[in-house]
């Protein structure tokens, strides 16, 4: 009787290593992806957005006063137009990461040159990749 509670207990301390290895996995995949979404808007690098991002993704806030809901096509051909950003400008932060399952809710501040940036990024994992499929956020000039 005792082998067997030995065994049962090594067997629960191996799937629970196993369980947080998956967790820590699953939350550096979800960094990786927002890293994308960050240095796809200070470079200018549409392929980065590409990867962070689902082509069906919505990103739905304020700007002022004024309630804006921009199709990710529109938004990323615009944050890819010009030369990149000087990076020494732009604080980009993940705050926190939260999931569930397939489904991922990531809290980042964007300080950059006049303005803060609050977003709310939800994330699905689709064909095994995270992706970016909304974006809610606000803003507050410095």
């Amino acid at each position: 009787m005792r082998k067997i509670g030995s065994l049962v207990l090594v067997m629960f301390l191996f799937a629970s290593a196993v369980v947080g290895q998956t967790e820590v996995e699953e939350r550096e995949a979800i960094a990786a992806t927002v890293q994308l979404y960050f240095d796809g808007m200070v470079q200018r690098d549409r392929s980065k957005l590409d990867q962070a991002f689902d082509a069906n993704a919505r990103l739905i806030g304020f700007r002022g006063e004024n309630f804006t809901v921009t199709p990710y096509e529109q938004w990323a051909s615009g944050t890819a137009q010009g030369t990149p950003r000087n990076p020494a400008d732009f604080d980009n932060r993940l705050i926190n990461i939260e999931f569930k399952g397939y489904m991922a809710l990531a809290t980042t501040e964007l300080f950059w040159p006049g303005v803060y940036y609050y977003d709310y990024l939800t994330l699905l994992k689709i064909d095994g990749h995270w992706k970016i499929v909304h974006k809610s956020w606000y803003e507050e000039k410095r």
